[in-house]
């Protein structure tokens, strides 16, 4: 039921009702023909059901019967006033168009019974069918509670890891400056050695050129040298038809062949001078290529520290869409937790007008017993006159 109101619930539904939630078992035949202890009883069971009574209530506040004589002969009537009260505010506050009096558990009625018990399991009814629609609601917010812990785990854990991040970062900061100024260094150094290179490439083509031009040389000096025995050959095939004439070719050749082993020697030495300078063009690239190494290693630790940077901006970002998250779910937690605390009003509402019938049905109770008590001693005065 969507909203409590006063439907006449039938007998068996009334008897049906109670049994199903185990408050008591009764038959209809009880209710018809009603009685004080048994409408006493149930009331009381109802009572404790709907928590509006301690099972407890028979207690009597003693101080209060120690004003009293006889305080035995009374500590069932105040039972039966405490009952009464709890029953009477019960009714008041489901508004009951009848009014609960001390004679519906003293002599009671059946119509009048069947009304009273309508309207309290009504109640019974609507209070769970509200508490069934509220469980949901209930553990929604103990879900939200434990994943708002287990962010706050999360959050703890990246927390300390990115105290970890930042205090490595602060430790190897100075290396990664050391390593940024060997870059900055090195940086600088590479156009420096890159022109040398160039340069040394270029010499080496050069000096390539110039030995292949010299082996040119040394073979058409070869071939002249070749030519040269060849006429010499036949110069001295002819030496004795023109001596003086054979003695001028050989000078000439003998000088051309000086000319010639000079310029094969110098040739040599041009290429050996040629080889001294590959040799150290070629030990100036291996250091090079030693600095080019470092350089390299050097820039794959910059590249680690730029990754491990990179590695805390992103647990930066997840940190802040967690946190993000948990204000969402804080958001619904806020909003849940004021739709309990106006659950919690109400029950203090409820529990406060409880408080205020029931001290009102104290001082009527006092009230109660001091005109008992009036009367009393009224009575025993006329009697000893």
């Amino acid at each position: 039921m969507s909203k409590f109101d006063y439907p006449r619930l039938p007998r068996h539904e009334i008897v049906g009702i109670l049994a199903e939630s185990q408050i008591a078992t009764v038959s209809e035949a009880d209710i018809i023909n009603p009685n004080p202890d048994f409408v006493s009883n149930l009331y009381t069971k109802i009572l404790i059901h709907i928590d509006s009574l301690q099972e407890d209530y028979g207690q009597v506040d003693f101080a209060a019967l120690e004003q009293l004589e006889n305080p035995d002969l009374h500590v069932d009537s105040v039972r039966m006033m405490n009952l009464f009260h709890k029953i009477r505010e019960v009714v008041a506050s489901l508004e009951c168009p009848k009014k609960f009096t001390l004679k519906d558990l003293i002599k009671p009625d059946s119509d009048r019974t069947e009304l009273f018990l309508s309207a309290i399991l009504n109640f019974c009814l609507h209070r769970d069918t509200k508490m069934n629609l509220l469980r949901p609601i209930v553990e929604e917010l103990t879900l939200l509670d434990e994943q708002r812990q287990e962010l706050e785990a999360r959050i703890s854990q990246l927390n300390a890891e990115i105290t970890e991040y930042n205090e490595s970062r602060e430790r190897e900061m100075p290396l990664v400056q050391e390593v940024d100024a060997k870059v900055k260094e090195l940086r600088q150094t590479i156009p420096t050695l890159n022109n040398h290179q160039m340069s040394l490439k270029a010499s080496i083509r050069k000096m390539k050129e110039k030995a292949k031009e010299m082996d040119e040389e040394i073979s058409s000096a070869e071939f002249a040298l070749v030519q040269s025995v060849q006429e010499n050959a036949n110069l001295r095939s002819k030496i004795v038809q023109s001596p003086d004439k054979l003695q001028r070719t050989l000078e000439e050749k003998k000088s051309i062949r000086v000319e010639a082993k000079d310029a094969e020697r110098a040739a040599m030495q041009s290429f050996q001078e040629k080889s001294a300078i590959l040799e150290i063009y070629t030990k100036a690239s291996k250091k090079m290529s030693k600095h080019f190494a470092r350089m390299q290693a050097i820039q794959e630790q910059v590249n680690s520290a730029k990754s491990i940077e990179k590695d805390v901006k992103v647990l930066k970002v997840k940190l802040s869409d967690e946190v993000v998250l948990e204000r969402s779910l804080e958001a619904k937690l806020v909003e849940r937790q004021g739709k309990a605390d106006q659950l919690d009003d109400f029950r203090k509402q409820l529990e406060k007008e409880r408080n205020l019938s029931w001290e009102e049905a104290t001082k009527e109770l006092n009230n109660v017993k001091l005109e008992v008590e009036s009367q009393r001693r009224d009575l025993e005065s006329r009697q000893s006159g």
